[in-house]
C-alpha cells in the first residue's frame, strides 16, 4: 500500500491538490492520456470521486481537480490542514483509494498537533 500526506497551501485548497510522483507511480497507468478518474472513501465512509490530470509537456505533476474543492468545502479545510491518501486498490478500473483530512490544532498560537476533524473542538 502506498500513502502519502501533505499539508495543504493556498492552492491546495483553492484550485487544485498537486500530489505526490509517489503516489501517482502507484496509479495505473495513463495509458498515453493525460487524465484518469480515481474514487477515495473518506472517515465517514462516503466516496468522493476526483479527477487526476497529468501536464501534457514537461514534468507530468499529478493534480487532483473535479470534485477536490467540494471536499475541501465540505470538510471546511484551511491552509496548514493535513490530507492523507493511501492507496487501496491500484489495479482497479477506477483506482481506490482512502482519505482522511485533518484539521490543524493551535493552542495559544503555537501548533499542537493535528486531529481528525470528525473528532469534537477544543474549546
Amino acid at each position: 500500500m502506498v500513502e502519502f500526506s501533505k499539508l495543504l497551501t493556498s492552492t491546495d485548497i483553492q484550485k487544485r491538490l498537486s500530489l505526490s510522483t509517489k503516489l501517482f507511480k502507484s496509479l495505473p497507468s495513463f495509458n498515453g492520456g493525460h487524465v484518469q478518474y480515481l474514487q477515495a472513501m473518506d472517515e465517514n465512509g462516503f466516496v468522493w470521486n476526483f479527477k487526476c490530470s497529468t501536464r501534457k509537456k514537461g514534468h507530468p505533476k499529478p493534480v487532483l481537480s473535479k470534485g477536490w474543492l467540494a471536499f475541501v468545502r465540505n470538510k471546511k479545510l484551511k491552509v496548514g490542514d493535513k490530507i492523507k491518501f493511501s492507496v487501496l486498490d491500484p489495479t482497479a478500473a477506477v483506482p481506490f483509494c482512502r482519505v482522511r483530512a485533518e484539521k490543524e490544532v493551535k493552542i495559544f498560537h503555537s501548533i499542537f498537533g493535528y486531529s481528525p476533524i470528525t473528532a469534537p473542538s477544543i474549546p
